[in-house]
């Protein structure tokens, strides 16, 4: 496409376009009709030079002039409760179902490296020489040592605040990440799962290892899952770098990078309740197998949630993405 030519022949159409968005007085019926024609060829011819014929001073300002003409047509929309009603019910747990192909194997591989270090460090005493002295061995592992104090050295409230706040940028990093192929995501998730593997191994090697998963397990499985599917879903965005399918790279970064997106605020609000369960449950003088089930409660209340009511939505072709009225339109594209 000569791009010279193009903008030769759809200036006109432009300037008309822009010429109506400035009109200070109410448009006529007629130019309404007119306005709407001119946005959607405009819009068109954004796409087209973008995906044919990238010029950015150009694309700027179709881009803005598209915007504009864009709030005119359909409005400015505010955010209702019924958005969140529908991103709790819908998108949110649709674009989880949705990743399950991701995050799924990621939970059980990275499981299966905490297992492995943990019984490596358990197994080798030069490996736990490595990690500390032998008397601070002791003090970590021993009954009413720091393994069990540490999640009643705060104020619940306090401890709570924080654990959320670390897990939900571990989280949110995950998520955003991912673009980089992956790899930031990896190096995350291996030094989580390293840290749960030298707390499982170090308590195990002094015969304490049901002590630790009573202390993890209440807020451990939500948490770790919602970890889990944080680094899923960077992955298959870093995947979507790689390979975007029959959409073009652009579109598909889009599409995928605003399900990431929504998906960090569900993450966090799932991520609050696994704080709030460490802060309050874990610590607490209740009986280890109440704890425990507490937090299995927990984890299964969340799976029911994403495969029964996030199945459904994305059986109903919800992907976790804007509504299709909010998107930035589009021309196809050739698979």
């Amino acid at each position: 496409m000569d791009l010279d030519v193009f903008v030769s022949a759809h200036r006109a159409e432009w300037d008309r376009l822009d010429a109506l968005l400035r009109r200070r007085r109410r448009l006529t019926g007629a130019e309404t009709d007119e306005l709407v024609t001119l946005y959607q060829r405009t819009a068109t011819h954004l796409s087209l030079i973008q995906s044919i014929a990238p010029d950015p001073q150009l694309t700027g300002r179709l881009t803005q002039l598209v915007a504009r003409a864009r709030s005119a047509v359909v409005g400015t929309r505010r955010a209702s409760w019924r958005d969140v009603t529908r991103f709790l019910t819908e998108g949110f747990p649709a674009a989880v179902y949705r990743s399950r192909h991701w995050w799924v194997p990621t939970a059980l591989l990275s499981t299966a490296v905490a297992a492995l270090l943990g019984w490596w460090i358990a197994t080798h005493p030069e490996v736990q020489a490595s990690i500390a002295a032998p008397d601070e061995l002791r003090e970590l592992t021993r009954p009413g040592g720091q393994y069990e104090t540490y999640y009643s050295s705060h104020p619940a409230a306090s401890f709570a605040a924080q654990v959320w706040t670390n897990n939900a940028q571990a989280a949110a990093m995950c998520l955003v990440l991912g673009v980089f192929l992956g790899l930031p995501v990896l190096w995350i998730l291996f030094q989580n799962m390293l840290n749960l593997g030298i707390g499982a191994g170090l308590m195990s090697s002094a015969g304490r290892l049901d002590t630790f998963l009573g202390l993890v397990l209440p807020h451990g499985l939500l948490e770790l899952t919602a970890v889990f599917v944080a680094a899923g879903t960077g992955l298959r965005l870093g995947w979507t770098v790689i390979d975007p399918g029959p959409r073009s790279r652009r579109t598909a970064l889009a599409e995928e990078g605003r399900a990431a997106i929504a998906m960090a605020i569900g993450l966090a609000l799932i991520l609050f309740v696994s704080g709030a369960i460490e802060g309050f449950v874990t610590p607490s003088g209740l009986p280890t197998w109440a704890r425990i089930s507490i937090g299995v409660t927990a984890e299964l209340a969340f799976l029911g949630y994403v495969y029964v009511l996030g199945g459904r939505a994305a059986r109903a072709g919800d992907t976790g993405d804007v509504e299709e009225a909010e998107r930035s339109a589009t021309v196809p594209t050739a698979a």
